[in-house]
């Protein structure tokens, strides 16, 4: 984030510029001018979010939802409701993270891309918080039906925060199932795979904190399970990132691991006793990442 947030912001700029400069009159370059703002700020939201300022991001984002309905754009608006129920969801507020999501995924409704697609995953996650397992249950069964009839478009080409991969999909799944408390073997070896899919740095679709989301899973369940060993191994690469890429959701995720060491079996080892105070330590000892 430190390398990418000032030329963010200098780019968020520069298209505002344009927009209230009073100089682009053609209505296609408008819609194209307000196409690009609602991405630029739907990144600088996301950046928020990662630095832990919940309400920039979501000051952001809802900036954003304004040039993707000023561009008339439905796959944006239904991405900024998207965006709205990730902040909701890491700042610990799932029935708001589950309203977003059901009102980004009616939006969505139609669609050929993506988007509606991690719009359902986004409740599956909420309601999983929630403890409705039949929700998580039938809206995943959605996603995996609707996965096989995806035509991408052009959020889906833009890549990155704007396409919902299967092996981000099958994260999501294993998420839920591990904030249901879930640790058996079926659910363990999608998370070793999900693990596996997000280690590929080749990939168009790796990203740093979807693999570290999905080692924390792996743990969780692994715990669920009663593997207190095989939860440290998944979570060592976690707690060995940099401080420069300890973003709020892998503190989040590596905090619920800690979490459940305090209630696991296995919590009065040496071992788990050691791990517990590695994580707690893992967010004390980055420096403040840059904010706006």
């Amino acid at each position: 984030m430190s390398e990418l947030w000032d030329d963010l912001l200098e780019t968020q700029d520069q298209v505002f510029r344009l927009l209230e400069g009073g100089r682009v009159r053609k209505l296609s370059h408008l819609r194209d001018l307000n196409v690009k703002g609602a991405v630029v700020s739907f990144l600088v939201a996301k950046g928020f979010n990662d630095m832990e300022s919940p309400h920039q991001a979501m000051t952001m984002t809802r900036l954003a939802a304004s040039f993707a309905r000023s561009a008339e754009h439905t796959g944006l608006i239904a991405l900024t409701d998207g965006l709205k129920s990730l902040i909701a969801y890491w700042a610990d507020k799932p029935e708001d993270a589950y309203h977003y999501a059901s009102q980004g995924a009616a939006t969505a409704d139609g669609l050929s891309g993506t988007v509606g697609l991690w719009l359902l995953g986004l409740q599956a996650r909420a309601a999983a918080v929630l403890g409705d397992e039949e929700t998580v249950r039938t809206v995943n069964q959605e996603a995996a039906d609707r996965r096989e009839h995806v035509v991408l478009d052009d959020l889906d080409r833009l890549g990155g925060l704007f396409t919902y991969a299967p092996e981000k999909q099958l994260y999501y799944v294993v998420e839920s199932g591990a904030l249901l408390g879930h640790g058996d073997t079926q659910l363990a070896a999608k998370a070793e795979q999900a693990v596996r899919e997000f280690s590929d740095r080749g990939s168009p679709n790796w990203a740093f904190g979807d693999l570290a989301g999905s080692q924390c899973d792996l743990a969780l369940i692994r715990l669920s399970g009663g593997d207190g060993e095989g939860a440290a191994d998944a979570i060592r690469p976690v707690l060995d990132l940099p401080v420069s890429h300890r973003n709020n959701g892998i503190v989040v995720s590596a905090l619920r691991v800690r979490q459940e060491l305090m209630v696991s079996p296995t919590r009065t080892a040496a071992a788990a006793r050691d791990l517990r105070g590695e994580i707690e330590a893992f967010p004390v000892s980055r420096p403040a990442l840059p904010r706006g």
